[in-house]
């Protein structure tokens, strides 16, 4: 017999999902900063990573901060396939320098990610420029056109 108020939820969905924790957040930030002060200064010593200015948008730590997703974009989002891939290759030598840099008890796995939100609001931005989409949002809001009268039933 099932507890009441105790279950899966709606249709067996599970419970709703969580956002990260404040710990989650701090640790990414804390790792967001470090690693862009790498980055910055260089200390990586491989060519093919100095030729690209790389900003380091988020990090998000997993749930036990031994994983680590870096959000990244180069300067002007050119050459991000290749920038990815000197991270990725260097990926050891940046955990290690990282593990000096923050105090954890664990250096989290590095997977580096191109950070495509940008271009995402770049895309919200030119479908509000759209004409029809600027005329609807101008439009006055006539209170006689409530869903909730129009739905009502008699």
């Amino acid at each position: 017999m099932e507890t009441p108020g105790v279950g899966l939820g709606a249709a067996g969905a599970g419970p709703p999902a969580k956002g990260p924790s404040q710990r989650q957040q701090r640790v990414g930030e804390s790792l967001r900063r470090a690693l862009s002060d790498i980055l910055m200064r260089g200390d990586a010593h491989d060519p093919d990573l100095a030729r690209h200015s790389i900003t380091v948008t988020e990090v998000r730590a997993s749930p036990d901060l031994k994983q680590a997703t870096v959000y990244v974009l180069p300067l002007g989002g050119r050459d991000a396939d290749a920038a990815l891939e000197a991270l990725r290759r260097n990926r050891g030598g940046l955990r290690a320098l990282l593990g000096r840099a923050v105090t954890l008890k664990y250096t989290p796995e590095l997977h580096f990610q191109r950070d495509d939100s940008f271009d995402r609001m770049d895309e919200t931005r030119r479908l509000l420029d759209q004409e029809e989409v600027r005329r609807d949002l101008a439009k006055p809001v006539d209170p006689s056109d409530d869903a909730t009268e129009r739905d009502a039933v008699p």
